[in-house]
């Protein structure tokens, strides 16, 4: 099985065109036609997108003088070495550490203050 993953590269862009704070990308934005709350903004640059708007990506490569590919640089390879070898016609040797179970997701902590 091949697998695909992306790499973010908004925040080096920036540092690299000397944007060091996000809320610099709000007035640009905003230039262009796209109106983000500079939170948006902050998630944008801070984190890594699963959805983009296309009209936000074309903006962000007109401001950053970069193609849609250096923004988002792309890596793919084959999958496990399970995979590979179940498609040889091979027993797995052993577990599989990408079947290792995930990490549970944290609940939010609730406090609760003594009545005196």
């Amino acid at each position: 099985m091949r697998t695909v993953s992306y790499t973010w590269n908004l925040r080096r862009l920036m540092a690299e065109h000397g944007m060091f704070a996000t809320t610099d990308l709000v007035p640009l934005l905003a230039e262009r036609g796209i109106e983000l709350h500079y939170t948006q903004v902050y998630r944008l640059v801070t984190g890594t997108p699963e959805r983009l708007n296309m009209q936000v990506l074309a903006a962000l490569c007109d401001i950053l003088g970069v193609t849609p590919a250096e923004l988002i640089s792309t890596d793919a390879h084959e999958g496990t070495q399970r995979a590979r070898r179940a498609a040889a016609g091979r027993a797995p040797s052993g577990p599989d550490p990408a079947d290792a179970p995930r990490p549970a997701t944290p609940t939010r902590a609730r406090i609760v203050r003594e009545q005196p």
